[in-house]
């Protein structure tokens, strides 16, 4: 499981960021790619990763300012371009008005896409769980923007027990298809008359992984119940430190406020983005370390950067 940020910019892209977009790779839980939000120049963005289009399954949409969706229309376009490759369809999650811009753009413009966009559209009332799968569960809650704007938690279901194969060996259990069955959680029987009790070879389920993604907000106590023991909290740095007013008045945070949240949360590590353009390298750095003295396990992430979860 890893996070790929495609766009780490606020509001327009700078020479070193574009805007907003993060993919979620689960290629080896499920074979699939999660998108998160979709800003203008995305599928560039794509073009200099091994990310494939068609492994997106899902995007998820945290609210509708242009930062986060000019990229849209482009991406579904170009997204059906796989003459040789199979056409899957699309789950798209987002505020009420995702599908009305999404239909508008492509109708406007004569795109035909030769998969369907299934649109998962919600309001303040229907937050909450707005997906579960045999393997994951997300669950969405209002932040405190200047529009209508979610955060995301994503949280894997637990993990089954490994089996131990060399404690089965010892017992006399011959590998083959009755490690399957203990592995089901099926007590056997040997030839010998030894009951092997298959509880006794699987270790106890593992705790899944939690992931926690914000869109633009305030400070504010919807982002520390979204990140509550988060594995990865990714949350915005517009401002930096002492520019709380500022950050008040546009409906941002400052990296400091972010690291508050981070550590009310007890997450274990917080990721920064969605950086304003008007901060040079050598800020960068030390909005990083000024963050630090707050929460430690901080990181401001860069265009293209892969964390691993």
């Amino acid at each position: 499981m890893e996070l790929q940020f495609l766009g780490t910019s606020a509001g327009q892209p700078s020479k070193a960021r574009n805007v907003s977009s993060l993919v979620l790779k689960l290629l080896e839980e499920i074979n699939e790619i999660w998108m998160f939000d979709c800003g203008e120049g995305t599928q560039h963005q794509i073009l200099k990763t091994t990310i494939k289009p068609r492994k997106i399954s899902k995007i998820f949409i945290t609210h509708l300012h242009g930062d986060h969706i000019f990229g849209l229309p482009g991406f579904l376009s170009s997204r059906s371009f796989q003459a040789n490759e199979e056409q899957t369809d699309i789950e798209l999650y987002g505020p009420v008005g995702i599908k009305n811009f999404v239909m508008t753009s492509l109708r406007m413009s004569g795109s035909h896409l030769p998969y369907r966009i299934h649109f998962h559209e919600f309001d303040e009332k229907s937050l909450g769980k707005i997906l579960e799968t045999d393997k994951f569960t997300v669950y969405a809650e209002k932040l405190d923007h200047t529009i209508f704007c979610v955060g995301y938690r994503i949280m894997q279901k637990d993990l089954e027990g490994s089996l131990d194969a060399e404690k089965l060996k010892a017992a006399g259990v011959p590998f083959g298809p009755l490690f399957g069955k203990i592995k089901s959680g099926q007590d056997i029987v040997l030839e010998n008359g030894d009951k092997i009790v298959a509880a006794d070879y699987i270790s106890p389920p593992r705790p899944g992984k939690v992931v926690t993604i914000l869109g633009d907000t305030r400070k504010t106590d919807a982002s520390i119940r979204l990140a509550v023991a988060a594995d990865v909290f990714v949350h915005e740095a517009t401002y930096g430190k002492g520019d709380e007013k500022l950050a008040r008045n546009h409906g941002h945070s400052t990296n400091m406020q972010a690291a508050q949240v981070a550590k009310a949360a007890g997450a274990k590590r917080l990721l920064l983005n969605h950086i304003s353009a008007r901060f040079l390298s050598k800020d960068i750095s030390q909005m990083r370390k000024d963050a630090a003295t707050i929460f430690e396990p901080v990181h401001l992430v860069k265009d293209l950067e892969e964390v691993e979860i």
